[in-house]
């Protein structure tokens, strides 16, 4: 079997702790310590994020989506097949060593998305963003493993229920939160719906295929 090979190791801002970013052949993982955060052989949750967005808006012109966490880039690839050719797409990454593995290393794999007319990126923290006073058709937050991800401390203002009013705040009528999560929170969908949102949790495939892991999305509509 090929062995793992360590590229590059980057500091997550607001002491996040350390993103590892190994290869092995045309395989690539972000590791988090010893949590793998995503695998490029796993894609299909993290797609469904963008392409069931989508769907769920497919009656909007000129959608404004902002997709929180680059990763690997397969939300924003999905988002750029799904969402209409007139779609505006901002993608925040908070850490700026991921925005340069996508266009080193991982260049193969992003295939030019984020050269994409429609694409910008912003770095920093998402909640920045949304807080900004811009208003979006879609939010897609993949941010750090979910609600109950790995460095909970340094999300808890935007899964909480402020953050979640905030995201309300940024959304237009009728526009759509979807949040992805490596597992359910029952304390999370309940949040969503005191914020006010209209919710559907959804739950997915991580390998695209009838077995294996199952990731869960939340799709929080404003009314």
């Amino acid at each position: 079997m090929i062995p793992w090979k360590h590229l590059d190791t980057a500091t997550i801002p607001n002491s996040g702790g350390e993103l590892r970013l190994k290869q092995r052949g045309s395989e690539f993982s972000i590791m988090l310590g010893s949590n793998e955060l995503m695998n490029s052989r796993l894609s299909g949750s993290e797609e469904a994020l963008a392409t069931m967005a989508a769907e769920r808006l497919a009656a909007r012109r000129h959608p404004h989506v902002l997709i929180g966490g680059l990763g690997m880039g397969f939300t924003l690839r999905a988002a750029l097949a799904s969402f209409p050719g007139d779609a505006e797409i901002v993608v925040a990454e908070l850490v700026p060593a991921v925005v340069a593995w996508a266009r080193g290393p991982m260049a193969e794999i992003f295939a030019g998305s984020l050269e994409d007319r429609r694409v910008s990126i912003e770095l920093g923290d998402v909640g920045g963003v949304i807080g900004a006073g811009r208003r979006f058709d879609a939010i897609l937050l993949d941010v750090d493993n979910g609600p109950e991800g790995l460095t909970h401390a340094a999300n808890d203002r935007l899964y909480s229920l402020e953050g979640l009013a905030a995201a309300l705040g940024a959304l237009t009528p009728g526009g759509l939160l979807a949040v992805w999560s490596q597992g359910p929170s029952a304390a999370f969908a309940r949040r969503l719906r005191q914020a006010g949102f209209a919710v559907d949790e959804v739950r997915v495939r991580a390998n695209k295929g009838r077995s294996g892991a199952r990731h869960v999305i939340w799709f929080a509509k404003r009314g």
